[in-house]
């Protein structure tokens, strides 16, 4: 639970640090995305059932504050991450370079399903994506900057809290 915990607090820490990003940005008309973040090293790293968990915390904070019907998130990113944790041994994952590659990938797939909820659908038209796509490319240089110092703090505090012994309580 200590592991789960200090996990949670890393997403917390991008997800405050992206808040306030996008809230300094407002006036440009830009909006970061970094849901790829957020799945990433935990499908990778992580056993399945944390992972998981890690992921469907993650969507629940993103849920929060998102003007779609609450559960969005959490379904669409335990979606991915259980895609990644299925795919995860065909995927160059030991390195930072993989793991970015990866949180890329998510990335798009989890902008683009979630423009469409947004838009209930009406992103399939092409008038919208103009609008999306400054956000989404933006996006994408967002996260690959970002994410080695990312999982280099997930990785730290793996280290800090490590797995508790099974069958203790």
């Amino acid at each position: 639970m200590t592991r789960l915990f200090v996990f949670f607090l890393t997403l917390m820490v991008l997800w405050a640090g992206v808040g306030q990003l996008n809230h300094a940005l407002s006036g440009a008309h830009i909006h970061f995305f970094a849901g790829g973040l957020f799945i990433a090293y935990a499908a990778l790293a992580l056993p399945r059932s944390e992972g998981l968990a890690i992921a469907m915390l993650g969507g629940a904070v993103c849920d929060a504050h998102a003007p779609v019907p609450f559960g969005t998130h959490v379904l669409l990113f335990a979606a991915a991450a259980t895609l990644i944790y299925l795919l995860r041994e065909r995927l160059p994952h030991e390195h930072v370079l993989g793991r970015t590659t990866v949180a890329l990938t998510a990335n798009v797939a989890l902008f683009v399903a979630l423009s469409l909820v947004e838009t209930h659908g009406a992103a399939r038209e092409v008038r919208f994506w103009p609008r999306l796509a400054p956000d989404l490319v933006f996006s994408e240089i967002f996260v690959a900057l970002i994410a080695p110092w990312f999982f280099s703090l997930q990785e730290k505090a793996l280290a800090l809290a490590p797995a508790e012994p099974r069958g203790m309580f």
